[in-house]
Parts: C-alpha cells; structure tokens; sequence
C-alpha cells in the first residue's frame, strides 16, 4: 500500500492475516469494533455509517471489495467504480479515529478456489438465504444475494466485529441480513442506519455516478412514488392496490416525457412493490403494521433502487 496517501491514524491492510492480528491486539486491549462494508466508490451515505459506527466502538473497521459473486457474467463488474486513492482522502476528511482501520483483501483471499461469475461453474462454500433472496431484487439478479450473504459472512468471521453497520437503501440485503445473522448466529448486533439522500431527494449510491444530467433530472421519479405513497397511506388510504395504482400514474407520467424529450435512452420500471418488513411477502391483506415501499427503476444503462419504511422498522 506503500503507492497511497494512508489518511493519519489510519491503518491500511491488505492481508487478511495482517487485519487479524491487529485486530486481536485491540480484542486483548478490551476495545471494541464497529464494522462498515462497502465496495469502495465512498460517498456521504458511506461516511455517514462509519459516523454512527464510531459513536458506539473504540474502533471503526472498513472493508473495501468489489465482490465478484454478487455480479452475474453480463452485469458492470469491470466497469464498477474503482476509486481506492479517492476514498481514502474522503476518510481523511473524517477526525482522526473515526475510522482506525481499513481493509483492501484481493479477490485471491477472499475466494481461495477462485470465483466464476457463472454460478454454475463456482466452486468453493457459498451461502444462500431461502424465502427472502428471490423476490424483488432477486428477480432480475438471481444470484445477487448468494454473492451477498457469503461475502458478508466471510467478513464477519474475518472482521469480528461486535456490530455492523448497513445502510437502508440496500432494504431487501438489510432484511436478508438481519436473518443471516439470526440462523447462523453471528454475534454481533445489525444496524440499519437511514438513506443518506442528495437535497432533493435522490438516494445516495455508487452508481449515480453513471447518470447523464438528464437521467439525474428524471432520476427523482423514485422518490417522487415513494412519497406519493407514504403521503396517501398517512392520508388514511389502506388499500394496496391504489397506493400502487397512484404511484403508477406518477412513473408513467415520467416516462412520457422521457420518450418525448430523449431519444437516446429509455427509463423503465423494474418493479414497484409494497412488501412485509421480514418476510418481505407482497400479497399483504393488512397494511396496518406498515410495510417496505421499493422501487427499481432502469435509466438508460443505469438500474437505481429505493424505499421508505412506512410505519415500520426494521
């Protein structure tokens, strides 16, 4: 790591046998360690996990990987951004020991058989997660929370941390996650930290990076179906169907004037669902108990996904 600007009181490792032997010498001090995942491309919503990690441990961890498990052959792994030099000058804005250690393993490491994009030519241990990985999400990415879920477990045996930092946008991994931790008996507590959002709206991620400015522009649409439906289920409206139906008006209003105005490029609903917070089963008689709103929508190239909590949490 000697090429990067290492950020003060930071410690970068690049080894998983380098990370665990640190990471003993602050477990035989009696400190503790919070823990935030990411696949690098740091932004405010990154920061903000590590922020929140740092207010309840001694330590914070961060782990950057790009996972090739949880991309499928035709999917943007080669071109995901990657931005190591860029992200560690973001944790150097932070206050010294905010965060204390980072952590960069190879794909070798991580995957000692090697990884195959193809599922069906991976070899080595995998973890699946039955009855929440297959809806929503896994829909269009079938092998999305495989990936997920053994990454993550192989970061909790290697991290050991006393609690784990994830944040909402990532709803349906957030739900996945929570039942990981619980059926394989992790021991470590799960938080699930707010959205972090631009000023109008637009949920943080990696991958807003790939908007054009008229994408960016139309982009609000997640958000603008989202509010419409918290807005009509705090209104008193009970019924499934219309909270969907009203929020369908709002996307096809938004696609016509994208067919209008853009030629070289479409905007496409992936799906639009109200869910149950830890089954995630969409065909809900009650909506009472509040439900997960989300919402993935295709702009061009680009696939964006969001939620609300609504009258729940997770």
């Amino acid at each position: 790591m000697d090429k990067y600007n290492i950020p003060e009181g930071v410690q970068v490792f690049d080894r998983i046998a380098d990370f665990r032997r640190w990471r003993r010498s602050i477990l035989l001090q009696g400190q503790t360690l919070g823990y935030v995942p990411t696949m690098g491309a740091l932004h405010a919503g990154h920061i903000s996990l590590a922020e929140r990690a740092r207010q309840g441990n001694d330590h914070v961890a961060l782990t950057i990987f790009v996972n090739p498990a949880q991309f499928a052959p035709h999917e943007d792994l080669s071109s995901y951004p990657r931005t190591l030099q860029a992200d560690l000058d973001q944790i150097s804005r932070l206050p010294v020991g905010t965060v204390t250690a980072v952590l960069v393993p190879q794909v070798s490491e991580i995957y000692p058989n090697g990884i195959e994009l193809d599922v069906s030519k991976q070899i080595g241990a995998f973890v699946e997660i039955k009855g929440l990985s297959h809806q929503l999400e896994g829909g269009t990415r079938p092998h999305f929370f495989r990936g997920v879920a053994t990454v993550v477990s192989k970061f909790f045996n290697i991290i050991q941390p006393e609690h784990a930092y994830f944040g909402q946008k990532d709803v349906q991994q957030c739900v996945c996650l929570r039942r990981l931790v619980e059926d394989l008996h992790f021991p470590l507590q799960l938080h699930i930290c707010p959205t972090q959002r631009e000023s109008d709206g637009l949920a943080m991620s990696s991958r807003n990076i790939y908007l054009t400015p008229s994408q960016r522009k139309h982009s609000l649409v997640l958000y603008k179906m989202l509010s419409s439906i918290e807005k009509n289920y705090k209104d008193g409206e009970r019924s499934r169907d219309k909270l969907l139906a009203d929020a369908m008006d709002i996307f096809n209003a938004e696609e016509k004037q994208v067919a209008a105005l853009h030629e070289d490029w479409t905007m496409k609903l992936d799906y639009v669902s109200i869910a149950n917070p830890r089954t995630l089963d969409e065909e809900m008689s009650d909506l009472e108990s509040g439900f997960i709103a989300s919402i993935a929508v295709f702009l061009g190239k680009t696939r964006l996904i969001d939620n609300f909590l609504i009258n729940c949490e997770l």
